[in-house]
Protein backbone atom coordinates (compact mmCIF):
# COMPACT_ATOMS: atom_id res chain seq x y z
CA UNK A 1 0.00 0.00 0.00
CA UNK A 2 1.36 3.36 -1.23
CA UNK A 3 2.70 5.68 1.57
CA UNK A 4 0.15 9.13 1.49
CA UNK A 5 2.91 11.77 1.88
CA UNK A 6 1.66 15.80 2.18
CA UNK A 7 2.90 15.77 -1.18
CA UNK A 8 0.82 13.28 -2.73
CA UNK A 9 -2.68 15.29 -0.47
CA UNK A 10 -1.65 18.09 -2.11
CA UNK A 11 -1.00 16.44 -5.81
CA UNK A 12 -4.66 14.64 -5.54
CA UNK A 13 -6.36 17.94 -4.62
CA UNK A 14 -4.87 19.81 -7.00
CA UNK A 15 -6.13 17.41 -9.72
CA UNK A 16 -9.79 17.06 -8.38
CA UNK A 17 -10.08 20.84 -8.13
CA UNK A 18 -8.65 21.31 -11.87
CA UNK A 19 -11.32 18.53 -13.11
CA UNK A 20 -14.16 20.19 -11.22
CA UNK A 21 -13.17 23.56 -13.15
CA UNK A 22 -12.93 21.47 -16.09
CA UNK A 23 -16.28 19.88 -15.95
CA UNK A 24 -18.07 23.05 -14.94
CA UNK A 25 -16.26 24.71 -18.31
CA UNK A 26 -17.60 21.77 -19.87
CA UNK A 27 -21.10 22.30 -18.49
CA UNK A 28 -21.00 26.20 -19.24
CA UNK A 29 -19.28 26.01 -22.60
CA UNK A 30 -20.90 22.37 -23.96
CA UNK A 31 -22.38 22.46 -27.45
CA UNK A 32 -26.02 21.73 -25.77
CA UNK A 33 -27.85 23.57 -23.68
CA UNK A 34 -27.99 22.63 -19.82
CA UNK A 35 -30.21 23.81 -17.19
CA UNK A 36 -31.67 22.61 -14.37
CA UNK A 37 -35.21 23.53 -13.15
CA UNK A 38 -37.34 22.69 -9.50
CA UNK A 39 -40.10 20.52 -10.11
CA UNK A 40 -42.51 23.75 -10.86
CA UNK A 41 -40.14 24.59 -13.32
CA UNK A 42 -38.44 26.98 -11.64
CA UNK A 43 -34.71 27.69 -13.44
CA UNK A 44 -32.31 27.31 -10.75
CA UNK A 45 -28.90 26.78 -13.29
CA UNK A 46 -28.41 27.66 -17.07
CA UNK A 47 -25.47 27.54 -18.71
CA UNK A 48 -23.81 29.79 -21.47
CA UNK A 49 -24.67 28.09 -24.26
CA UNK A 50 -28.53 27.80 -23.87
CA UNK A 51 -27.99 31.59 -22.75
CA UNK A 52 -26.57 32.59 -25.76
CA UNK A 53 -28.93 30.92 -28.34
CA UNK A 54 -31.77 32.43 -26.43
CA UNK A 55 -30.12 36.02 -26.55
CA UNK A 56 -30.94 36.23 -22.73
CA UNK A 57 -29.14 37.14 -19.46
CA UNK A 58 -28.17 34.64 -17.14
CA UNK A 59 -29.46 37.10 -13.83
CA UNK A 60 -32.83 37.57 -15.68
CA UNK A 61 -33.29 33.50 -15.65
CA UNK A 62 -32.26 32.50 -12.82
CA UNK A 63 -34.54 32.00 -9.62
CA UNK A 64 -36.83 34.30 -11.93
CA UNK A 65 -38.22 32.59 -14.82
CA UNK A 66 -39.69 29.51 -14.98
CA UNK A 67 -38.99 26.84 -18.15
CA UNK A 68 -42.10 27.08 -19.32
CA UNK A 69 -41.64 30.90 -19.88
CA UNK A 70 -38.69 30.78 -21.90
CA UNK A 71 -41.26 28.17 -24.41
CA UNK A 72 -43.21 30.16 -27.24
CA UNK A 73 -46.94 29.91 -27.13
CA UNK A 74 -47.62 26.07 -28.27
CA UNK A 75 -44.41 24.96 -26.83
CA UNK A 76 -46.01 26.24 -23.22
CA UNK A 77 -48.92 24.00 -24.56
CA UNK A 78 -47.22 21.45 -24.81
CA UNK A 79 -44.82 21.13 -21.54
CA UNK A 80 -47.84 21.77 -19.39
CA UNK A 81 -49.84 18.84 -20.78
CA UNK A 82 -47.28 16.57 -21.88
CA UNK A 83 -43.93 17.32 -20.70
CA UNK A 84 -45.06 17.99 -17.04
CA UNK A 85 -47.38 15.18 -16.20
CA UNK A 86 -44.83 12.81 -18.04
CA UNK A 87 -42.09 14.23 -15.44
CA UNK A 88 -44.22 13.79 -12.69
CA UNK A 89 -45.32 9.89 -13.68
CA UNK A 90 -42.12 8.73 -15.07
CA UNK A 91 -39.23 10.67 -13.75
CA UNK A 92 -37.87 11.70 -17.31
CA UNK A 93 -38.70 12.40 -20.85
CA UNK A 94 -36.62 11.94 -24.30
CA UNK A 95 -36.19 14.04 -27.54
CA UNK A 96 -39.51 16.13 -27.10
CA UNK A 97 -39.27 18.54 -30.00
CA UNK A 98 -40.80 22.22 -29.18
CA UNK A 99 -39.32 26.13 -29.96
CA UNK A 100 -37.96 28.26 -27.69
CA UNK A 101 -38.56 31.86 -27.80
CA UNK A 102 -34.89 34.16 -28.28
CA UNK A 103 -35.07 37.65 -27.00
CA UNK A 104 -35.48 39.08 -30.59
CA UNK A 105 -38.79 37.61 -31.15
CA UNK A 106 -37.76 34.40 -33.00
CA UNK A 107 -38.16 30.72 -32.48
CA UNK A 108 -35.38 28.36 -31.67
CA UNK A 109 -36.29 25.00 -32.70
CA UNK A 110 -35.16 22.16 -30.00
CA UNK A 111 -35.21 18.88 -28.56
CA UNK A 112 -35.24 18.65 -25.14
CA UNK A 113 -34.40 15.28 -22.64
CA UNK A 114 -35.09 16.13 -19.01
CA UNK A 115 -34.81 13.65 -15.89
CA UNK A 116 -35.42 14.61 -12.05
CA UNK A 117 -33.20 13.63 -9.66
CA UNK A 118 -35.05 13.18 -6.74
CA UNK A 119 -34.30 15.28 -3.52
CA UNK A 120 -32.57 14.05 -0.75
CA UNK A 121 -31.12 15.99 2.65
CA UNK A 122 -29.06 18.19 1.24
CA UNK A 123 -30.92 19.35 -1.82
CA UNK A 124 -34.59 19.69 -2.92
CA UNK A 125 -35.63 17.61 -6.12
CA UNK A 126 -34.30 18.74 -9.14
CA UNK A 127 -35.08 19.03 -12.99
CA UNK A 128 -32.13 18.59 -15.53
CA UNK A 129 -32.83 19.05 -18.66
CA UNK A 130 -30.35 19.09 -21.91
CA UNK A 131 -31.37 20.88 -25.02
CA UNK A 132 -30.27 20.44 -28.26
CA UNK A 133 -30.32 22.85 -31.24
CA UNK A 134 -32.65 21.37 -33.69
CA UNK A 135 -32.38 24.20 -36.62
CA UNK A 136 -30.59 21.45 -38.99
CA UNK A 137 -32.74 18.86 -38.22
CA UNK A 138 -35.71 20.96 -38.33
CA UNK A 139 -34.16 21.83 -41.72
CA UNK A 140 -32.98 18.38 -42.50
CA UNK A 141 -37.01 17.03 -41.77
CA UNK A 142 -38.28 20.27 -44.09
CA UNK A 143 -36.10 19.06 -46.83
CA UNK A 144 -36.85 15.01 -46.51
CA UNK A 145 -41.06 15.72 -46.11
CA UNK A 146 -40.61 18.02 -49.64
CA UNK A 147 -38.55 15.91 -51.04
CA UNK A 148 -41.38 12.98 -49.60
CA UNK A 149 -44.13 14.67 -50.86
CA UNK A 150 -42.31 15.27 -54.81
CA UNK A 151 -42.07 11.49 -54.67
CA UNK A 152 -45.47 11.21 -54.05
CA UNK A 153 -46.58 13.26 -56.61
CA UNK A 154 -44.28 12.02 -59.18
CA UNK A 155 -45.17 8.95 -58.36
CA UNK A 156 -49.38 9.85 -58.69
CA UNK A 157 -48.08 11.15 -62.20
CA UNK A 158 -46.77 8.06 -63.03
CA UNK A 159 -49.79 5.79 -61.87
CA UNK A 160 -52.11 8.13 -63.78
CA UNK A 161 -49.75 7.62 -66.70
CA UNK A 162 -49.88 3.90 -66.22
CA UNK A 163 -53.50 3.79 -65.81
CA UNK A 164 -53.99 6.08 -69.12
CA UNK A 165 -51.75 3.94 -71.08
CA UNK A 166 -53.07 0.73 -69.81
CA UNK A 167 -56.63 1.98 -70.39
CA UNK A 168 -55.86 2.87 -74.10
CA UNK A 169 -54.66 -1.14 -74.54
CA UNK A 170 -58.00 -2.65 -73.77
CA UNK A 171 -61.07 -1.89 -75.32
CA UNK A 172 -62.90 0.94 -73.65
CA UNK A 173 -66.04 -1.25 -73.63
CA UNK A 174 -66.98 -4.90 -75.46
CA UNK A 175 -69.52 -4.63 -78.11
CA UNK A 176 -73.33 -5.47 -77.36
CA UNK A 177 -74.01 -9.25 -79.53
CA UNK A 178 -77.58 -9.83 -80.19
CA UNK A 179 -78.41 -12.69 -78.13
CA UNK A 180 -74.99 -13.30 -76.66
CA UNK A 181 -73.53 -11.72 -72.99
CA UNK A 182 -69.97 -10.46 -72.53
CA UNK A 183 -68.16 -9.43 -69.56
CA UNK A 184 -64.26 -8.90 -68.95
CA UNK A 185 -62.07 -7.43 -66.20
CA UNK A 186 -58.48 -5.88 -65.87
CA UNK A 187 -56.25 -6.65 -62.56
CA UNK A 188 -52.89 -4.88 -62.99
CA UNK A 189 -50.83 -6.25 -60.37
CA UNK A 190 -49.40 -2.87 -60.47
CA UNK A 191 -50.19 0.65 -60.49
CA UNK A 192 -46.84 1.90 -60.91
CA UNK A 193 -45.92 -0.25 -63.90
CA UNK A 194 -48.25 -0.96 -67.24
CA UNK A 195 -48.92 -4.73 -67.34
CA UNK A 196 -48.71 -6.83 -70.14
CA UNK A 197 -52.09 -8.97 -69.92
CA UNK A 198 -54.66 -7.83 -72.74
CA UNK A 199 -58.25 -8.92 -74.28
CA UNK A 200 -60.38 -7.82 -77.10
CA UNK A 201 -63.67 -8.20 -79.00
CA UNK A 202 -64.56 -6.81 -82.38
CA UNK A 203 -66.46 -7.66 -85.42
CA UNK A 204 -65.31 -9.43 -88.23
CA UNK A 205 -68.22 -9.47 -90.74
CA UNK A 206 -71.86 -9.05 -90.46
CA UNK A 207 -72.54 -12.31 -88.29
CA UNK A 208 -69.17 -13.19 -86.86
CA UNK A 209 -67.12 -11.88 -84.36
CA UNK A 210 -63.27 -12.09 -83.50
CA UNK A 211 -62.04 -12.26 -79.85
CA UNK A 212 -58.83 -12.63 -77.93
CA UNK A 213 -56.67 -12.85 -74.24
CA UNK A 214 -53.41 -13.02 -74.31
CA UNK A 215 -50.25 -11.92 -72.19
CA UNK A 216 -46.99 -10.74 -73.43
CA UNK A 217 -43.62 -11.05 -72.02
CA UNK A 218 -42.69 -8.66 -69.53
CA UNK A 219 -43.94 -4.95 -68.29
CA UNK A 220 -43.72 -1.57 -68.29
CA UNK A 221 -43.12 0.97 -72.00
CA UNK A 222 -41.43 -1.58 -73.70
CA UNK A 223 -44.95 -4.61 -72.53
CA UNK A 224 -47.10 -1.57 -74.03
CA UNK A 225 -45.61 -0.70 -76.90
CA UNK A 226 -45.70 -4.67 -77.67
CA UNK A 227 -49.09 -5.12 -77.10
CA UNK A 228 -50.52 -2.23 -78.84
CA UNK A 229 -48.63 -4.15 -81.43
CA UNK A 230 -50.38 -7.43 -81.21
CA UNK A 231 -53.83 -6.07 -80.93
CA UNK A 232 -53.31 -4.14 -84.06
CA UNK A 233 -51.87 -6.66 -85.73
CA UNK A 234 -54.43 -9.43 -84.77
CA UNK A 235 -57.56 -6.90 -85.55
CA UNK A 236 -56.08 -6.23 -88.74
CA UNK A 237 -54.56 -9.88 -89.75
CA UNK A 238 -58.48 -10.69 -89.01
CA UNK A 239 -60.35 -8.45 -90.71
CA UNK A 240 -57.80 -9.77 -93.87
CA UNK A 241 -58.15 -13.21 -93.37
CA UNK A 242 -60.34 -14.73 -90.25
CA UNK A 243 -59.13 -18.16 -89.77
CA UNK A 244 -57.65 -18.15 -86.32
CA UNK A 245 -54.63 -20.40 -87.41
CA UNK A 246 -53.69 -17.41 -90.24
CA UNK A 247 -54.05 -14.63 -87.82
CA UNK A 248 -51.89 -15.91 -85.27
CA UNK A 249 -49.25 -16.82 -88.26
CA UNK A 250 -49.52 -13.27 -89.23
CA UNK A 251 -48.76 -12.02 -85.57
CA UNK A 252 -45.80 -14.51 -85.16
CA UNK A 253 -44.52 -12.91 -88.33
CA UNK A 254 -44.68 -9.48 -87.32
CA UNK A 255 -43.03 -10.59 -84.22
CA UNK A 256 -40.30 -12.73 -85.17
CA UNK A 257 -39.00 -10.04 -88.18
CA UNK A 258 -39.06 -7.20 -85.66
CA UNK A 259 -36.26 -5.45 -85.51
CA UNK A 260 -33.78 -7.00 -82.84
CA UNK A 261 -34.69 -5.80 -79.40
CA UNK A 262 -32.58 -5.72 -76.12
CA UNK A 263 -35.42 -8.03 -74.29
CA UNK A 264 -37.23 -10.92 -75.93
CA UNK A 265 -40.38 -10.12 -77.34
CA UNK A 266 -43.12 -12.96 -77.04
CA UNK A 267 -46.68 -13.46 -75.97
CA UNK A 268 -49.13 -16.34 -75.45
CA UNK A 269 -52.91 -15.68 -77.25
CA UNK A 270 -55.67 -17.69 -77.18
CA UNK A 271 -57.89 -16.44 -79.97
CA UNK A 272 -61.45 -16.76 -81.81
CA UNK A 273 -64.10 -16.75 -83.89
CA UNK A 274 -67.97 -16.29 -82.55
CA UNK A 275 -71.01 -16.97 -84.95
CA UNK A 276 -74.07 -16.25 -82.98
CA UNK A 277 -77.04 -18.30 -84.10
CA UNK A 278 -80.41 -18.99 -83.07
CA UNK A 279 -79.92 -21.63 -80.53
CA UNK A 280 -76.41 -20.32 -79.51
CA UNK A 281 -72.97 -19.55 -81.11
CA UNK A 282 -70.19 -22.13 -82.87
CA UNK A 283 -66.68 -21.17 -81.88
CA UNK A 284 -63.41 -21.73 -83.16
CA UNK A 285 -60.54 -21.35 -81.11
CA UNK A 286 -56.76 -21.09 -81.89
CA UNK A 287 -54.17 -21.60 -78.93
CA UNK A 288 -50.64 -20.18 -79.35
CA UNK A 289 -49.19 -21.51 -75.81
CA UNK A 290 -52.00 -20.15 -73.85
CA UNK A 291 -53.59 -21.38 -70.89
CA UNK A 292 -56.64 -23.03 -71.46
CA UNK A 293 -60.19 -21.57 -71.77
CA UNK A 294 -63.11 -23.47 -70.02
CA UNK A 295 -66.62 -23.34 -70.76
CA UNK A 296 -69.75 -23.77 -68.52
CA UNK A 297 -72.30 -25.63 -69.21
CA UNK A 298 -75.99 -24.87 -68.55
CA UNK A 299 -76.18 -28.79 -67.67
CA UNK A 300 -73.82 -27.91 -64.12
CA UNK A 301 -70.48 -28.86 -65.50
CA UNK A 302 -66.97 -26.75 -66.15
CA UNK A 303 -64.35 -28.49 -68.41
CA UNK A 304 -61.71 -27.09 -70.04
CA UNK A 305 -61.45 -26.77 -73.64
CA UNK A 306 -58.47 -28.65 -74.40
CA UNK A 307 -56.19 -27.67 -77.64
CA UNK A 308 -52.75 -29.46 -78.81
CA UNK A 309 -50.47 -27.10 -76.82
CA UNK A 310 -49.74 -24.44 -79.23
CA UNK A 311 -46.32 -22.41 -79.06
CA UNK A 312 -45.34 -19.37 -78.08
CA UNK A 313 -46.04 -16.69 -80.42
CA UNK A 314 -42.77 -14.74 -81.52
CA UNK A 315 -40.50 -17.38 -80.33
CA UNK A 316 -39.58 -18.98 -83.66
CA UNK A 317 -40.38 -18.51 -87.60
CA UNK A 318 -42.13 -21.80 -88.26
CA UNK A 319 -44.36 -21.87 -85.27
CA UNK A 320 -47.28 -24.65 -84.92
CA UNK A 321 -50.98 -23.59 -84.07
CA UNK A 322 -53.61 -25.75 -82.71
CA UNK A 323 -57.55 -25.21 -83.38
CA UNK A 324 -61.05 -26.67 -82.36
CA UNK A 325 -64.47 -26.57 -83.27
CA UNK A 326 -66.61 -26.08 -80.39
CA UNK A 327 -70.50 -24.55 -79.47
CA UNK A 328 -72.02 -23.07 -76.19
CA UNK A 329 -75.98 -23.20 -76.30
CA UNK A 330 -78.42 -21.54 -74.17
CA UNK A 331 -77.14 -20.89 -70.40
CA UNK A 332 -73.22 -21.88 -71.42
CA UNK A 333 -70.30 -19.54 -70.67
CA UNK A 334 -67.12 -19.64 -71.99
CA UNK A 335 -64.44 -18.17 -69.75
CA UNK A 336 -60.73 -17.16 -71.29
CA UNK A 337 -58.20 -16.35 -68.44
CA UNK A 338 -54.35 -15.33 -68.22
CA UNK A 339 -51.85 -17.12 -65.94
CA UNK A 340 -51.68 -14.19 -63.49
CA UNK A 341 -55.28 -16.21 -61.97
CA UNK A 342 -53.84 -20.00 -61.96
CA UNK A 343 -50.25 -18.79 -60.40
CA UNK A 344 -51.44 -16.84 -57.61
CA UNK A 345 -50.11 -17.61 -54.10
CA UNK A 346 -52.90 -18.65 -52.02
CA UNK A 347 -51.98 -19.64 -48.28
CA UNK A 348 -49.44 -19.64 -46.13
CA UNK A 349 -47.07 -22.53 -47.63
CA UNK A 350 -47.32 -19.94 -50.89
CA UNK A 351 -48.79 -22.62 -53.03
CA UNK A 352 -50.03 -21.71 -56.49
CA UNK A 353 -53.99 -21.38 -57.06
CA UNK A 354 -53.60 -23.99 -60.12
CA UNK A 355 -56.13 -24.89 -63.04
CA UNK A 356 -57.41 -27.56 -61.58
CA UNK A 357 -58.31 -25.60 -58.07
CA UNK A 358 -59.99 -22.74 -61.09
CA UNK A 359 -61.92 -25.62 -62.61
CA UNK A 360 -63.54 -26.75 -59.45
CA UNK A 361 -64.22 -23.05 -58.24
CA UNK A 362 -66.32 -22.57 -61.67
CA UNK A 363 -67.80 -25.64 -61.77
CA UNK A 364 -69.78 -24.98 -58.82
CA UNK A 365 -70.10 -21.74 -60.34
CA UNK A 366 -72.17 -23.12 -63.52
CA UNK A 367 -74.61 -22.99 -64.60
CA UNK A 368 -73.56 -19.27 -64.74
CA UNK A 369 -74.13 -16.14 -66.41
CA UNK A 370 -70.98 -14.37 -68.26
CA UNK A 371 -71.01 -10.69 -66.16
CA UNK A 372 -71.90 -13.43 -62.82
CA UNK A 373 -68.33 -15.47 -63.72
CA UNK A 374 -66.90 -12.42 -64.13
CA UNK A 375 -67.71 -10.97 -60.87
CA UNK A 376 -67.22 -14.33 -58.92
CA UNK A 377 -63.82 -13.94 -60.19
CA UNK A 378 -63.12 -10.56 -59.39
CA UNK A 379 -63.91 -11.08 -55.78
CA UNK A 380 -61.63 -14.40 -55.89
CA UNK A 381 -59.09 -12.24 -56.72
CA UNK A 382 -59.82 -9.90 -54.16
CA UNK A 383 -59.32 -12.53 -51.62
CA UNK A 384 -55.62 -13.49 -52.82
CA UNK A 385 -54.44 -10.37 -50.89
CA UNK A 386 -50.65 -10.22 -51.47
CA UNK A 387 -50.57 -13.49 -53.18
CA UNK A 388 -51.62 -11.84 -56.16
CA UNK A 389 -48.15 -10.62 -58.08
CA UNK A 390 -49.08 -11.04 -61.52
CA UNK A 391 -51.64 -8.93 -64.11
CA UNK A 392 -55.39 -11.42 -64.54
CA UNK A 393 -57.23 -10.38 -67.72
CA UNK A 394 -60.51 -12.13 -68.21
CA UNK A 395 -62.80 -12.37 -70.82
CA UNK A 396 -66.61 -14.35 -70.35
CA UNK A 397 -68.72 -14.87 -73.80
CA UNK A 398 -71.90 -16.85 -72.62
CA UNK A 399 -75.56 -17.24 -74.24
CA UNK A 400 -78.04 -16.39 -72.04
CA UNK A 401 -80.60 -19.10 -70.48
CA UNK A 402 -83.65 -19.10 -72.54
CA UNK A 403 -87.19 -17.79 -72.01
CA UNK A 404 -88.38 -19.13 -68.90
CA UNK A 405 -85.50 -20.83 -67.95
CA UNK A 406 -82.46 -19.10 -65.01
CA UNK A 407 -78.93 -19.17 -63.44
CA UNK A 408 -78.85 -19.98 -60.19
CA UNK A 409 -76.66 -16.67 -60.20
CA UNK A 410 -78.93 -14.28 -62.38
Amino acid sequence: MAVVTPERRAAVAAAVAAENAAVEELYENAPCGHLSTLPDGTIVKINSTLVGWLGQHREDLVGRRRLADLLTVGGRIYYETHIAPLLSMQNAVGEVSVDMATADGGRLPVLITAAVRPGHEHGPAVVRCTVFDARDRRSYERELLHARQEAERERERVQRLATVLQRSLLPPQLPTIAGVETAAYYHPASLDEVGGDFYDLFPVSANTWGFFLGDVCGKGAMAAALTSLIRYTLRTAAARDPDPIHVLTALNHALVHREPADHPEFCTVLLGLLQPDEHGAGLTLATGGHTPALVLRAAGSADFCHLPQGQLVGVVPDAHFTRAELRIEAGDTLLLYTDGLTEARVNPERDRYDEDTLQQFVSRLAPARAPDVVEALIELLASFGDGLDDDVAILAIGIPPRQGESSPRS
